[in-house]
């Protein structure tokens, strides 16, 4: 693992429940500022179960990059409900809900 991957996990790991970030606002924390799709690159490739809250992290629009799955959902917004995040014909609202250490 290097060392943008350690500060990927670490920053990943401290995103408080019921909060979001940004891919963008994640690659800039781990100083890759133009790394977003390598943030999203990375998360895909957490291994399933994994503890880390990968569901945390949104699009510049507030919307899941996930597509839906057969029931017409999508996971990673289930979980933020679940969390107590308003999600909104699938968005959810940047202004409150982003976490800005």
């Amino acid at each position: 693992m290097d060392e943008f991957e350690q500060q990927l996990y670490a920053w990943l790991a401290q995103i408080p429940a019921g909060s979001v970030v940004t891919y963008g606002q994640l690659a800039a924390f781990i100083g890759r500022p133009n790394g977003a799709r390598w943030i999203g690159h990375q998360l895909g490739r957490l291994p399933p179960g994994t503890e880390l809250p990968w569901h945390r992290v949104l699009n510049t629009r507030g919307r899941s990059s996930l597509p839906l799955d057969e029931a017409g959902s999508n996971r990673q917004l289930r979980l933020l409900q679940r969390e107590g995040v308003l999600v909104v014909d699938g968005k959810v609202s940047l202004a409150r809900y982003r976490w800005n250490p």
